[in-house]
Parts: C-alpha cells; structure tokens; sequence
C-alpha cells in the first residue's frame, strides 16, 4: 500500500520536493526546443487548419514551460549559487547551456508564424526576444569553449556530439534572425540580415570541423554507451539548422540589400546561399541515413531514458522544416513529401519522449545534476 502511495506522489524519488530546484539543470531546456521544433513544423501547414492550430497551441504551451524552466533554473542559481556555478566546470553539463537559447529561438519562430500575422505590434516583441537569444547563442558559443579549453578536461575516446550544443545556438539564432527580416522596419532589416550571416559564420564552420572529429572518434573508438544513444542525432542538428539559415536568407537577403543600394550583389548572395543550403541538405541526408541505422542498432538492446532523449527531436524537426522550406523554394515534390513523413514521424517521437519525461518529472527520477556527484 506504501509502495502505491508513492507511486502517485509528486517527487517520491528525491528526499524532498526542494531538490527538483537544488538539482534542476540546463538540459531540461531540451525540452522546449524538442516542442518548440514540432510547434514551428506543425506551423509549416497555413492549409490545413488542424495541424496549424495545434502548433499555435504547442507553441504556447512551449512559453509556459520555457518561463517555469528558467523560473526554477534562476531560483537555483539565486538559493543554490555555488552548486550552480560548477555546471561551467562540468565537462557534459556545461553543454547544455547551448539549450537556453536554442530553446528561446523556438518562442522567437512561434512569435513570427504565429503571432505577428495577426497582431503586427507585436514584431517589437519579436525583435527584442531575437536580440536577447542572439547575445544568450553567441555567449555561449564563445564561453562554453573557453571553459573547455580551460577549466575542463576532455578525451578523444570520451568525445560525444553533445560538444555541438554550445555552438549551434548561435546558427539557430541567425534561422530566426532570417525568418524574422520581413517584418521589421528598413532600418533594421540590414543590421538583423548582416548579423544572422555573422552568426552563421560564428557556428557552422566550426560545427562541421567538430563533426570530422566526431567520426573519427566513432571510427577509432566505436560507438558512445546506450546512455548517450540519442547523441547520434545531434550531429544532424548544426547541418539542418546551417542549411535553413541560408534558404531564408537566400530567400528574404536578396531585396534587404537591393534596398539598401546593393542591388548588384543581392543575385549572387542569393544564388551563393541557396547553393549552401541544398549541399548542406544533402550532407544532412547522409547523416539522417546514419543516425537512423545507428538508434537502431542502439535499440537492439536496452537504452535507458533520460533527458538526453530529446536530442531525438529537436534535430529531426529542424531537418523536417529545412526540406519543407526546400519545398517552398524550388519546385521538386520529392521534398514536399519527405518533409511531410520526417514531420510525422517527430510527432511521434515527441509524443514518446514527452509521456516519459512528464513521468520522470512526477516522480523525481530526471532531476540529477552530475556536477554535485561529488557531495
């Protein structure tokens, strides 16, 4: 009967409901990018009214989850400072704070499919929330490293793609600087266009030179335990979010600079980015393929769950979003297609992933902040 009891009680697993504060981490932020992807691929669909009305209800369900997230985080930082502050000396942890903003840029896309069209005094909002994400990304992608190549120590055999996390948050931001162009006054529309492909340039290069390492790694060193089994599709990640970046940019870049009295660059920055985003498209198809035959040969034993489960979603959607807007941009039905079953298919592995974190959470078994292993 005891044993039921606590089945059912809030936090059972930890020895008292504080600890979900004193032991809440950044890779919880995982979750609203994992939702928040879906949000803006359902957002993909304006024809069909159900799918475009469910990702404005994620998408605002994602906002209540972002705020109680970064409520219970600052609450950690302001009542549990010195254990807090161990996460950037955390050689796995410290990645995670890439989540924050990559996180927030999911809020920022729902703002601009989902909000602006109806309400336009709210592209103000849009605006400020995009600057503040591009500061978090651009942090991050500089700090993380830093601390690195510091204050923590590293193994090529120890080596997961979860070392992107940091520096693909600043890529994320320039997709949503792009999307966001549109709708802002002249002025402003060269300073976001200019920025979104200095931070582009600030993630991608270096991503892609981390994912030669990485196979080699895999190469040398095989595969990462069944623990970091969903790693496998991060590597997707800086790829598909590289490539939207530069289909919208290709896409919104042309006319910014034709208004800004560079009419005779804007042809050749369109065609050079439109070139970018297909190739990296399609260095995104291999990975998919690869990490496809990798979860499954994960999956032939026993994978344990936990928070890193969502880096099944958040690259898989943004890779969904990135063929569908392929779709919208060149006349191949091909991609309207694929784009279509790879949205389906997060669906599902966001309603997987989701069940089982909401689970963890009620009972307390997903909140473990591995910096204070050693108290």
């Amino acid at each position: 009967m005891s044993a039921a009891i606590a089945n059912i009680r809030p936090f059972s697993h930890l020895a008292k409901p504080s600890d979900a504060v004193r032991l809440f981490t950044p890779n919880w932020f995982a979750a609203t990018m994992g939702t928040g992807i879906l949000a803006v691929a359902f957002g993909q669909f304006p024809d069909i009214p159900l799918l475009f009305t469910a990702g404005m209800g994620l998408w605002l369900f994602n906002i209540a989850l972002f705020t109680l997230f970064t409520a219970l985080y600052a609450t950690r930082w302001i009542t549990h400072y010195s254990g807090a502050k161990r996460v950037l000396a955390h050689s796995s942890m410290s990645m995670s704070l890439g989540c924050i903003p990559m996180g927030l840029a999911t809020i920022v896309n729902g703002v601009v499919l989902f909000a602006i069209p109806a309400y336009p005094a709210l592209v103000p909002l849009a605006y400020g929330l995009w600057w503040l994400d591009a500061g978090l990304a651009l942090a991050c992608g500089i700090v993380v490293p830093f601390m690195m190549f510091t204050r923590q120590t590293h193994a090529p055999h120890q080596m997961t793609a979860i070392w992107l996390l940091p520096i693909v948050a600043a890529e994320v931001a320039a997709a949503s600087g792009a999307l966001l162009v549109p709708y802002l006054a002249p002025a402003d529309q060269l300073t976001v266009t200019l920025l979104s492909y200095c931070l582009w340039a600030c993630s991608v290069p270096l991503a892609l030179g981390l994912l030669v390492v990485l196979v080699v790694r895999m190469i040398v060193h095989n595969l990462p335990d069944a623990g970091m089994a969903s790693s496998c599709w991060l590597a997707l990640g800086p790829i598909a979010t590289g490539a939207l970046g530069m289909l919208l940019l290709a896409e919104h870049g042309p006319s910014v600079f034709a208004a800004n009295g560079m009419a005779h660059y804007a042809d050749a920055i369109a065609g050079a980015s439109l070139l970018i985003g297909v190739l990296l498209w399609g260095y995104g198809l291999w990975w998919l393929g690869m990490a496809v035959l990798i979860t499954l040969r994960y999956f032939r034993g026993e994978v344990p769950f936990n928070l890193g489960w969502w880096a099944f979603t958040f690259p898989l959607g943004v890779y969904a979003v990135t063929t569908l807007k392929l779709a919208h941009l060149i006349p191949f039905a091909p991609f309207m297609v694929l784009g279509s079953i790879l949205v389906a298919a997060l669906a599902i592995v966001w309603l997987i992933v989701s069940t089982r974190t909401l689970a963890g959470a009620w009972h307390g078994t997903l909140f473990a902040a591995p910096c204070l292993a050693e108290d």
